[in-house]
């Protein structure tokens, strides 16, 4: 299953690239992180890992598994039946920045999370907002 959310921020991408990969910062402006926590140190890079409490779920280890500087970073997580993919976008857009972020599931628990939908898409939805609200808030 794939769910995406693809919005326009009025902020530059270098910007929005320093907001989106600052990851520890994220439990400060993304109502859908309680906690997040960097099992490593350093700038994000292919490798890093972090734990994250999101509500209603217990705690996961992401993984970053692509990383383009500027443009997009993926991780991945795994649970007993289920893998789970992000992906956040970034594109510049005029003066400001199209901000893509993309949950991806599959394994054989996928077809369960189908029937949470909504609530991906609802997630998603906020943390474009949280995100469009922090540069708005920096600039």
């Amino acid at each position: 299953m794939r769910y995406e959310e693809f919005t326009q921020i009025d902020a530059p991408v270098d910007l929005m690239w320093r907001l989106t990969t600052e990851v520890e910062e994220w439990p400060k402006f993304l109502p859908t992180v309680q906690r997040l926590e960097r099992l490593d140190s350093g700038e994000l890079r292919v490798g890093s890992t972090a734990r994250i409490k999101q509500p209603a779920q217990s705690s996961a280890v992401w993984t970053v598994t692509r990383l383009e500087p500027g443009r997009e970073f993926t991780w991945e997580t795994s649970r007993k039946g289920l893998r789970m993919t992000g992906r956040h976008l970034l594109e510049p857009a005029g003066s400001g920045t199209r901000m893509g972020l993309v949950i991806e599931t599959d394994g054989p628990l996928a077809g369960v999370m189908a029937l949470l939908g909504g609530l991906m898409r609802s997630s998603l939805r906020q943390e474009a907002a949280g995100f469009a609200r922090q540069a708005a808030a920096v600039r």
